[in-house]
C-alpha cells in the first residue's frame, strides 16, 4: 500500500489576483480620453479630414478680403477688422457640419457597432466625439485668426477681452458641436449631412452680417438676418474683439447676451436629444 501525501491548497481570494475595477466615473474619464486619442491619431493618416477647418477658412479669408474686400467699404472700420471677427463666428457655426459628418461617418461605417462590442461605457463614445470635434474646430479658428493677423487684422481688446472671447468661442463650439452630433445621428449619411449642412449654414452665415452689414440689406433678408442665431455669434465676437456695436433687433443690440442665450438653448435641447438618440441607436 502506497501512502499519498496531500499538500495543502492555498486559497487565494479573487481580489488578490485581479486588480479591483475602477469605479464608473474613473472608467468614463479614462475611456473618453482613450477614444479622443484614437481620433486625434487618425489625423496624420487621413489629413484631408481637416480640410474643413484648415483649407476652407483660409480660402474664405483670402477670397473675401482680396476679391470682395476691394468693393466693400464699412464706414469707420477697416474691412480686415470687420471681416475676421465675422469669420470666427462663422467658423463656430460651421462646426455643425464637421461634427455631423464625423458622426454620420462613424454610424455608417460600423465604428459604433465595433465600440458596442468593446467593454467601454457608451457615454464615453459620444463624449469623445464631441470633445474631439471641438479640438479640431479650435484648430480651424486658430488658423483663421493667424491668417487674419498676418493680413492686417488688429483686434482691440485687452487681457479681459481676450479671456471673454475665448470663453465665448468655447461655448459656441460646444453648443454647435452638440447640434452637429445630433444631426449626424439623425441623418446617418455623411454625404447627405454635408449637403444639408451647407445648404442651411452657408446662407445663414451670409445673412448674419459676416461679410457685409445687415443694415444695408433689403427688407426680407434684413429681417431674417436680424434674428438669425448666427448673427448673435458674429456680432458678439465682433463687439468683444473690435468694440464694434451692431444695431437693429434686440439680439444685435445685445449680441453677447444673445449669443450666450442661443448657445445655452441649443445645448439644453440637443444634449438630451442626442443622448437619447445614441442610447436608442446602440441598443438595437
Amino acid at each position: 500500500m502506497t501512502a499519498t501525501a496531500t499538500l495543502p491548497v492555498a486559497h487565494v481570494a479573487d481580489h488578490d489576483i485581479l486588480p479591483s475595477r475602477p469605479n464608473r466615473g474613473i472608467r468614463y474619464v479614462r475611456e473618453t480620453a482613450l477614444l479622443i486619442g484614437r481620433g486625434l491619431r487618425m489625423i496624420p493618416r487621413v489629413p484631408e479630414r481637416l480640410s474643413d477647418v484648415t483649407i476652407q477658412p483660409i480660402m474664405f479669408t483670402l477670397l473675401f478680403l482680396y476679391v470682395f474686400g476691394s468693393a466693400i467699404h464699412i464706414p469707420g472700420v477697416r474691412y480686415q477688422d470687420y471681416l475676421l471677427p465675422g469669420l470666427i463666428g462663422q467658423s463656430m457655426a460651421f462646426g455643425v457640419i464637421g461634427a455631423g459628418v464625423a458622426t454620420a461617418t462613424d454610424f455608417s461605417s460600423g465604428v459604433i457597432d465595433r465600440f458596442r462590442s468593446l467593454p467601454v461605457t457608451r457615454m464615453s463614445v459620444i463624449s469623445a466625439q464631441v470633445v474631439g470635434q471641438v479640438i479640431e474646430q479650435i484648430l480651424g479658428i486658430l488658423i483663421v485668426a493667424g491668417v487674419g493677423l498676418a493680413l492686417g487684422w488688429r483686434p482691440h481688446m485687452g487681457v479681459g477681452g481676450t479671456v471673454e472671447l475665448m470663453l465665448l468661442v468655447l461655448l459656441g463650439l460646444f453648443a454647435f458641436t452638440w447640434l452637429g452630433v445630433l444631426a449626424g445621428m439623425l441623418i446617418r449619411n455623411s454625404d447627405a449631412m454635408q449637403g444639408i449642412g451647407f445648404a442651411v449654414v452657408l446662407p445663414l452665415s451670409f445673412l448674419a452680417g459676416t461679410f457685409v452689414p445687415i443694415s444695408g440689406m433689403h427688407a426680407i433678408p434684413r429681417a431674417i438676418g436680424e434674428w438669425d442665431p448666427l448673427s448673435a455669434l458674429v456680432a458678439g465676437v465682433r463687439q468683444v474683439a473690435q468694440g464694434i456695436h451692431s444695431h437693429g433687433s434686440w439680439q444685435l443690440d445685445h449680441p453677447v447676451v444673445a449669443m450666450i442665450g442661443w448657445c445655452l438653448l441649443i445645448t439644453a435641447v440637443c444634449v438630451p436629444l442626442a443622448l437619447r438618440r445614441f442610447r436608442t441607436a446602440t441598443s438595437n
